[in-house]
């Protein structure tokens, strides 16, 4: 999502099973790979984290020209 809160590419969407081993906290690691992705204008776009609809994280990504 741009600052102007348009999405850049399409959510990514699906489920995912998350298996404790006893402990109160468990870890997943995931990896994606975004091919062809253009983005038009410098700024700065966010990777926003959704589960179950709740905002639990964003990294923002900063774009420069040159």
């Amino acid at each position: 999502m741009d600052l102007n809160g348009e999405m850049v590419i399409k959510p990514i969407t699906g489920k995912m099973e998350v298996k404790s081993v006893g402990n109160a906290t468990a870890v997943s690691h995931l990896v994606f790979t975004i091919s062809n992705l253009h983005f038009k204008n410098s700024g700065v776009i966010n990777f926003i984290l959704y589960i179950d609809d709740k905002e639990l994280a964003s990294l923002p990504l900063y774009l420069s020209a040159g």
